[in-house]
């Protein structure tokens, strides 16, 4: 069928199409049902792309049949096409929950507006996890972070401080974007390419030059920031606490994690030639800035009392474990990492969620003074926060169980049980801030009657849905684990 040979360019055409179309539109409820209906076709086209990548292990997708290394190409395979899914249910789960938030965090006469960039920031996500071209990246890399700024700003109808936030995103992003800019210059210059696989085969040949190194250097510095890797996440924890509730839970989910993906494919895939200088990096760069990341968001998290800002630390210290995983440099700490970040952003993105609805009940920030009792007012929400909370410490039966599992394999084959130790307490000290949250929300009194007398279905079954395939994955977890190894096959082979 010629709709199926065409999913990779179908993916990003229909969100960004369908922005402009939901943009004209005179009547919220059209536009949030027509930017719902464009993301329950993504999802069914990226489940289609897993089969077709199951069967043919990788698929090249040449945009006007121009072929690679002259035309624009997607390239998806192990280490993204579950990326791709994983962005496709995130969007549908957080456009259900947007239909109730969107309409009560901002004014009604913006919402087809606020859905035309909610279309585009999705399409630039989609963009980001196939594309096989180096400045094509970049493009989508710039809407992406537009898109997202925009939608951060809107939170200033609740808190004016989204502005900041938004106003500080954009320039730490400009940043990290003309990092990556300038170093994907130098990697043309060395090698005459932008195709990411060309690039590869011409290192090949090069093999060590200082300008490839130079440009690596510069084109991982920008994809940290964008990445919100400590210590250039200095951007994220304002950006998620000031949104509105619906773009901190999609962009907590996926959008750092989409750059992640990326910034593993660099490394893994295509500078590995250069593997004196990548080891050198993963084990006296990145394995000691990921742990202080760990410890940093965690013990931040601890003395934080703002909802919001405590889960936007605790995704600082998640990130950490991600790169920790990956600065293992090994086959299970890669499949360990891409194991996480498909569990943490469906557990954050159902925490943020859940903050969501608190503060919509209360009418007011989430906070440790405002929160008091508010659980037993909101019992449904409450019990879906607390399992997903459960899962982020990585309680057994829960997909965080399965994330801690594999990191703690890979770390034992390393023969270094310091890590391990090291991990453990890390969990042990996430247990402070949740049973804070915990105490307060349940053993305390409510201080203020709910603004409304009921939770709100249509916002507490999205957090439902993302529980519930969190607790799936905790217990039917192969799917989930074949996805890392996959994407670990993909990037170094199968050792």
């Amino acid at each position: 069928m010629l709709i199926l040979d065409n999913i990779p360019a179908l993916l990003v055409a229909i969100p960004l199409l369908a922005s402009a179309v939901v943009s004209l539109l005179p009547s919220a409820r059209i536009a949030w049902g027509f930017a719902f209906f464009t993301t329950l076709i993504c999802l069914y086209m990226a489940v289609e792309l897993v089969g077709i990548i199951s069967s043919t292990q990788a698929l090249s997708y040449a945009f006007g049949g121009w072929e690679p290394p002259w035309g624009i190409v997607f390239v998806l395979d192990s280490a993204n096409v579950y990326l791709v899914l994983l962005v496709a249910f995130v969007s549908v789960i957080a456009t259900l929950y947007a239909y109730t938030m969107l309409a009560r965090e901002i004014a009604v006469e913006d919402l087809p507006k606020a859905y035309a960039v909610w279309l585009l920031a999705i399409a630039s996500l989609f963009g980001l996890a196939m594309t096989g071209d180096a400045f094509n990246l970049f493009v989508f890399l710039e809407i992406s972070a537009l898109s997202s700024i925009t939608l951060i700003a809107l939170g200033a109808g609740q808190d004016r401080r989204a502005l900041l936030a938004a106003y500080n995103y954009l320039i730490i992003g400009a940043i990290g974007a003309t990092f990556y800019v300038i170093g994907v210059g130098y990697l043309y210059a060395a090698t005459g390419s932008l195709n990411l696989i060309d690039i590869t085969d011409r290192l090949n040949e090069l093999g060590t030059n200082q300008a490839a190194i130079t440009g690596l250097a510069f084109m991982l510095a920008g994809i940290m920031v964008k990445a919100g890797v400590f210590p250039v996440h200095i951007w994220l924890p304002a950006a998620y606490s000031f949104a509105p509730s619906a773009v901190s839970s999609l962009l907590a989910a996926v959008a750092t994690k989409v750059a992640i993906y990326y910034f593993a494919r660099l490394l893994f895939g295509i500078f590995i030639d250069i593997t004196q200088l990548v080891d050198f990096f993963l084990l006296y760069i990145l394995m000691p800035v990921s742990v202080l990341a760990i410890f940093y968001g965690t013990i931040a998290a601890i003395y934080q009392s703002d909802f919001k800002r405590l889960f936007a630390l605790s995704s600082i210290a998640q990130i950490g474990y991600i790169t920790f995983a990956f600065s293992l440099n090994s086959h299970s700490g890669i499949s360990a990492g891409f194991i996480h970040i498909i569990n943490h952003a469906l557990i954050k993105g159902a925490l943020f969620m859940a903050v969501g609805i608190f503060a919509l009940g209360i009418g007011s920030r989430a906070t440790m003074s405002s929160m008091q009792g508010v659980g037993r007012q909101m019992p449904i929400t409450f019990a879906g926060f607390v399992l997903a909370g459960l899962a982020l410490i990585g309680v057994p039966l829960t997909a965080g169980f399965i994330s801690k599992l594999y990191l703690f394999k890979a770390i034992f084959e390393t023969g270094n049980g310091f890590y391990v130790a090291l991990i453990a307490l890390s969990s042990v000290l996430s247990v402070l801030y949740l049973w804070k949250i915990f105490e307060v929300m349940w053993l305390k009194e409510p201080v203020q009657p709910l603004k409304s007398d009921k939770e709100p279905a249509s916002a507490y079954l999205p957090v439902w849905l993302m529980v519930g395939v969190i607790m799936i994955f905790g217990v039917y977890s192969g799917e989930v684990i074949s996805s890392g190894i996959g994407a670990a096959n993909a990037l170094i082979g199968a050792r």
